[in-house]
Parts: structure tokens; sequence; C-alpha cells
């Protein structure tokens, strides 16, 4: 039982870091902005082998709200699309990990999503456009500061 308490911690460990100034740079680029602000974390896009993309995404708000002794300003999401040239993209969000204003991220929480046609403009379109290559890359921000900045300069 310990062996695989500590598997899984592991596995966390791996799939969640614990700051957002960790790990390789980020290259984020806005792809959205409703209620939340929506960003595409280009440099995590990757194919894997069964021709699916997947890539980090940030969404922001640009009212944080506090819990408890903590302010929460958003959240990451691993997504996978498949991409298609023939219709609208399937994709589905895999999991959610909060963040702090302070840049804590996580822990991350994984989702129950399917796969599912994209509704054409909505948030989900909006990232698959980007991580199936349908829009040219921009880069926007480098890390959540400067997102968050972009998010609030950006508001209605």
């Amino acid at each position: 039982m310990s062996r695989m308490l500590s598997l899984l911690f592991i596995a966390i460990a791996v799939a969640t870091p614990a700051l957002a100034g960790e790990g390789p740079a980020q290259q984020l680029m806005l792809s959205g902005q409703g209620r939340f602000a929506q960003f595409a974390d280009v440099a995590t896009r990757a194919t894997g082998h069964d021709g699916r993309v997947r890539m980090r995404a940030l969404q922001l708000s640009t009212e944080p709200m506090v819990i408890g002794p903590h302010t929460y300003v958003g959240g990451w999401s691993w997504w996978q699309f498949e991409c298609k040239t023939d219709g609208p993209h399937r994709g589905y969000r895999q999991d959610f990990a909060s963040v702090r204003d302070d840049g804590h991220i996580g822990p991350s929480t994984p989702t129950r999503d399917q796969p599912m046609l994209l509704a054409p403009g909505g948030d989900a379109a909006e990232l698959a456009a980007i991580a199936c290559g349908d829009i040219e890359i921009r880069l926007d921000a480098t890390d959540l500061e400067s997102a968050l900045a972009l998010a609030k300069a950006n508001e209605d």
C-alpha cells in the first residue's frame, strides 16, 4: 500500500508544477476573453502518436476570488484535441489546477470530460484553433503576471 501511495505522489508531483515560475518557459497566447481570459501555452503543444494534439491552457479571472486565506486568479488545464480539416474540431479538458495570486498551482484534479464537437466561437474552439495550427501563433505573455496584466487591460 505504501508503495502505491508513493507512486501516486510521484505521478502527481511530475504532472503538476508547484509554482508558476518552475518548469519550462511559458509562451502564452490570448485566445479569447469574455468572463475569463483564456491563454494557450503554445510551448506545450504536442502531437501524440494517435494524431491528437495536447496543449496546456491558462484561464484567468480579472476578479480574483478569496477563499479562506488564499486569493485565486484562475487555473491551468490540459486539453486534448482531435484536429479535423473537414469540420469542427473535437476536444476536451483533461484536468483543472487552481492558480493563486502568489503563483501557487494545484493540486490538479482530473475531469470526466469526453471528446466532443466544439462549438464555433467558444473558448474550447478558440484553443483548438491554436492547438491545431489554424491560426498564426503569437506571443502575448510569458508568465502569470504578464498574462494577468493583459487580461485586465482587455476587460470590457
